[in-house]
């Protein structure tokens, strides 16, 4: 009976003797337990995934090599090994996939179908191979694939041709929610061309903006699930070859999975960039108490430090909420920081006699800013930004004030997804109700400058994540002078979003790598 493991590990870019570590790790705990005759690791677990820049630095390429090299010598000489590694041939460059037999490599398979739309960018980097790779090991062909290939038919049909009996596909496929539904929809095609059966193995990691969540399968040749691995968690899929029964995966609802999406991509960013702790300036709020509880679930209350800054233009209410909400996250440990005489010295200093005015109401925003950034600095923390996607799309922020942080983790989660997250979470029923208010100024409401956030939402999505026209979204039954307007806001604030930390992308186009704007434009 053969034993595949599929080694769902958590790979960090350019961590290459890390990464090593963790795939000899995987190995030996493998040998110790005698459980898997077949290890398989993602796409790229060498490098990490995307390596992107480090690729053309031949240090790094050697690097690779020489890590790869040291690897193979220290692999059991009973257990065959798939890993993912960015292969140099003379100066081609090749989206590779090694298989190790006897510390050799007995195969290798170079990815043939280059992804280079939405956040990827591979024809920069990499050849495409053009030949199937096929295996035998313990009797069984295997038909060895990475990522893209299976999202065409080509790549499996000519594995398929060369007598493959099971198609591998080694993956880093980014997480947007709905996604894994689509990635079940590519496989059940595959093997309905094909009929062979697919081992479907994923990175768990988060890097930069974005969530690899894991969620690896295998599905037998009658398209049906026999084997699940974990939604954003390292996991080792132990699969006995000889035993594709049809299983009922637990797969987390949407929402629950974007929330694990904005958890993990905090942790690791946080972590994976040397910082321990974080702080957020927490307003009582639904954007703050929202980021507030996905730090907390990332890296624990007793590292994250909340800061609440009023002015005369806060209200007992949201005083009130910030300090009840803090209670039932039980945090004791937080900071309040009056700014009113700060905001009082701007006024003189700049001499300002209308104190409603846009200019005030930015100077208080900026007063924070600055204080939440030199505590950042004085205490080594890194800053959350609690900036939301409407009001990252719209430009209804500050630039140096509330748009600034070192992660921006609700950067693209619509304030519409907001409060249905806010309710999963169980915040204070108060903070979700209230309307919706920066408090710069006296009886302010986001409704001031903006449509109410369904009507705002919908007309975003539209214009932002389906490229339609004005007119477009007019004929679906909005009001022209709305669309115009929220169609303008978008244009006009493309160069704060340009400024804004990154965020973990959790939808299909989020305002990082595939939504290319310029800034000056007619």
């Amino acid at each position: 009976m053969t034993i595949c493991l599929l080694a769902q590990l958590n790979f960090t870019v350019g961590r290459i003797e890390e990464n090593s570590q963790k795939i000899l790790d995987c190995l030996n705990q493998a040998k110790k337990t005698k459980k898997a005759d077949l290890v398989i690791f993602p796409e790229l677990a060498l490098s990490g995934y995307p390596p992107e820049d480090l690729l053309f630095r031949q240090d790094f390429l050697d690097s690779i090599q020489n890590a790869l090299e040291a690897i193979i010598k220290k692999i059991p000489k009973d257990i065959m090994v798939i890993i993912g590694y960015p292969e140099q041939d003379h100066k081609k460059l090749y989206n590779s996939a090694a298989v190790i037999l006897n510390n050799k490599i007995i195969a290798n398979h170079r990815k043939q179908i280059l992804p280079n739309y939405g956040v990827f960018d591979e024809k920069r980097y990499f050849e495409a191979g053009s030949d199937a790779t096929v295996f035998e090991y313990q009797k069984i062909k295997f038909g060895l694939t990475i990522c893209e290939d299976l999202w065409h038919k080509g790549p499996a049909e000519m594995a398929k041709k060369a007598d493959a009996e099971i198609l591998i596909s080694i993956n880093a496929s980014p997480f947007h929610v709905n996604k894994y539904p689509r990635r079940i929809e590519k496989m059940r095609s595959r093997i309905a061309e094909t009929q062979l059966p697919i081992l479907y193995l994923n990175h768990c990691t988060g890097q930069d903006d974005l969530i690899f969540e894991g969620a690896s399968f295998a599905l037998n040749k009658e398209s049906e699930v026999f084997a699940q691995g974990k939604f954003f968690e390292e996991d080792l899929l132990y699969i006995p070859l000889n035993n594709t029964k049809k299983i009922k995966p637990s797969i987390p609802s949407d929402l629950e999975q974007c929330y694990q999406a904005l958890v993990l991509g905090t942790r690791d960013y946080v972590l994976k960039n040397n910082f321990k702790k974080v702080l957020l300036g927490f307003s009582g709020g639904i954007d703050s108490a929202l980021t507030l509880a996905v730090a907390i679930d990332a890296l624990g209350k007793e590292n994250v430090l909340p800061v609440i800054l009023p002015t005369r233009h806060t209200s007992q209410l949201s005083l009130d909420l910030a300090e009840q909400q803090l209670k039932k996250f039980g945090i004791k440990k937080f900071k309040t920081i009056n700014i009113d005489n700060l905001y009082e010295n701007y006024i003189k200093l700049l001499d300002l006699k209308n104190k409603n005015n846009l200019t005030t109401q930015n100077i208080q925003a900026r007063i924070r800013g600055n204080i939440l950034m030199a505590l950042a600095n004085q205490e080594n923390l890194i800053l959350l930004n609690t900036s939301n996607k409407s009001e990252v799309a719209a430009g209804y922020g500050t630039l140096y004030g509330d748009l600034c942080g070192g992660y921006a983790v609700l950067k693209d989660v619509w304030k519409t997804e907001v409060y249905k997250l806010a309710k999963y979470k169980n915040l204070h029923p108060e903070i979700i109700e209230r309307l919706p208010t920066a408090e710069l100024a006296p009886n302010q409401f986001d409704t001031d400058n903006l449509p109410p956030y369904e009507i705002l939402d919908a007309i975003l999505k539209y214009y932002i994540e389906q490229d339609l026209s004005a007119a477009e979204i007019i004929k679906l039954g909005f009001k022209k002078e709305t669309v115009t307007h929220v169609i303008k806001l978008v244009k006009l604030n493309e160069y704060k979003r340009k400024q804004v930390a990154l965020g973990p992308r959790v939808t299909r186009r989020a305002f990082t790598r595939e939504r290319r704007y310029p800034i000056t434009s007619g």
